[in-house]
């Protein structure tokens, strides 16, 4: 633990070590990956554990700190509300982003399913009225 690294704006994220092992690190984002970045680090991403840990950092410390980025995981929001009572909680852009395009990309897949399922309605409706199927155009020349 590197307590003289705690600045105003910290992150914490987990990370898996090539052996496997889990870590939570913290890091003080004015420092940008450079010297005076590392603020902990701590085996497991377990809050109880995590908690512990970063409660020796002295409280008055603690207070100081304005903001501190985390990812979507309830443990990192639990660390970072007992930690640091008084910092703003930030959710980070890339899994913000992440969700929105999987719901996008939900709904694409859930619309194409959609329009193939009518188009084949269509084509039997065709076929049943022994005409040749020509698909929807729209204005543009694209298909449904």
């Amino acid at each position: 633990m590197f307590d003289e690294n705690l600045g105003e704006s910290l992150s914490i994220d987990e990370t898996c070590l090539s052996s496997g092992e889990v870590y939570t690190f913290l890091t003080n984002k004015a420092g940008k990956g450079g010297r005076g970045t590392l603020v902990a680090v701590v085996r497991g991403t377990k809050a109880e554990d995590v908690i512990r840990v970063l409660e020796k950092i002295d409280l008055s410390k603690r207070k100081t700190v304005k903001e501190i980025t985390l990812d979507l995981s309830s443990s990192m929001m639990i660390i970072a509300r007992t930690v640091f009572p008084k910092a703003l909680i930030t959710s980070d852009r890339f899994h913000v982003q992440k969700l929105y395009y999987d719901a996008l990309d939900d709904m694409r897949i859930a619309y194409r399913w959609m329009a193939r399922d009518r188009e084949n309605e269509e084509m039997k409706e065709a076929k049943a009225k022994n005409e040749t199927y020509r698909p929807f155009r729209y204005s543009n020349g694209d298909t449904r």
